[in-house]
């Protein structure tokens, strides 16, 4: 019988609508060779939606997200709409769908493709190898909290954010990470800054008592700042590391030096939990997108890595979908590209002649082709 998913497509601002055409692309040729069929439907978010409705998230677009089976998102945001006040910008109808899903989870992989190892401006010994899981908490914290605002009285200006995490909060997503952790290399790393914000000592204390629970998982705790140049010094030691919203916004993109480009890195913001135990099928709601952002100064030129975005459509099938023999597919075919040399211009060598956004995007549908008609 013919696996149906639905996923509602948001391909957003700049570069995104490019990004999400090639990996969705992908998606059909990998899902076309096993009998797997994905239906589409689009939608509208950020500054596409403030100019099309008004509105960075349309009611009518949050019922197509929760009618799908997963969301898959380009990018939000560009200067055209960077004077809107906070409320209104593009920005928003991101942290409205995050909040209204309640997907409060993001798993930010970073892994180093052995092609690329010398794409990163870090020596090639200390990047080769690394392969990390950054498990940010992505509905709580300075993001949300209130109150959060700007003040202006006869002294001068203000302002202030407000950083609350309940302890439950805390324990679903530090429990998410052990459960990670135990399908990859067994051991978690805990990042905060409690030798200063109540926040984080709270946050250490409940991850503490979580980790009493996985007796064969190592587990450490790290301040956020040191802990900042040891992701750059020694990353192949970390294999997943968990930390609250704001933390988890600058190191995931901090890691991204260690790939050589924002545009290869993927990302998962899930409502659930993953499998207890590997083979174990996964089925949970998230919403899959690059972490690169809208680019708005390339886009439309077709210089644009689709990377991010093929390997965000992977996740997507492994943890929303179940199909593990296809997301391997897909990755595999990525590493595959890279080893034969072809590359966007972001990760391409001095002596290579860049390729575009859809020739790469091309080259990886005939590889998956090529490795599912293997299978």
């Amino acid at each position: 019988m013919r696996a149906i998913f639905k996923i509602l497509r948001l391909p957003g601002d700049g570069v995104g609508p490019e990004v999400l055409d090639e990996a969705c692309s992908v998606l059909s040729e990998v899902g076309a060779r096993k009998d797997v069929q994905f239906e589409f439907t689009d939608g509208l978010i950020g500054g596409a939606a403030i100019d099309a409705c008004g509105s960075p998230l349309s009611d009518e677009d949050l019922v197509k997200a929760r009618d799908s089976d997963a969301v898959f998102l380009g990018a939000v945001g560009g200067p055209k709409w960077d004077h809107f006040s906070k409320e209104t910008r593009p920005e928003a109808g991101l942290l409205k769908l995050r909040k209204e899903l309640g997907l409060f989870a993001n798993l930010r992989p970073v892994k180093i493709f052995d092609a690329l190892a010398g794409a990163s401006p870090l020596k090639d010994e200390i990047v080769r190898g690394a392969d990390l899981m950054v498990v940010r908490e992505l509905t709580g914290g300075l993001y949300f909290g209130q109150p959060s605002k700007r003040m202006k009285d006869e002294t001068g200006r203000s302002a202030v954010d407000t950083l609350p995490y309940h302890e439950s909060e805390i324990e679903r997503i530090v429990d998410l990470a052990f459960r990670l952790a135990g399908q990859r290399r067994k051991k978690v790393t805990s990042v905060d800054k409690a030798n200063v914000l109540n926040s984080s000592q709270l946050w250490r204390e409940v991850a503490s008592e979580v980790s009493e629970r996985y007796p064969d998982i190592e587990f450490e705790h790290a301040l956020v700042d040191s802990c900042a140049m040891a992701l750059i010094s020694r990353p192949t030691t970390f294999d997943v590391m968990v930390m609250e919203n704001l933390f988890g916004d600058v190191l995931s993109d901090e890691a991204a030096v260690l790939a050589g480009s924002l545009g290869m890195l993927p990302s998962a913001s899930l409502n659930g939990k993953p499998p207890a135990r590997e083979g174990t099928q996964a089925e949970m709601f998230g919403m899959y997108e690059p972490v690169h952002g809208s680019a708005p100064d390339i886009a439309g030129q077709g210089k644009a890595n689709p990377v991010g975005a093929i390997l965000s459509a992977s996740m997507m099938l492994r943890f929303s979908f179940g199909l593990d023999a296809l997301a391997d597919t897909v990755d595999n075919a990525v590493a595959n590209v890279l080893e034969q040399g072809v590359r966007t211009g972001d990760i391409a060598g001095p002596d290579m002649a860049p390729a575009s956004t859809s020739e790469f995007g091309s080259a990886v549908r005939e590889q998956a082709a090529a490795l599912a008609a293997a299978r």
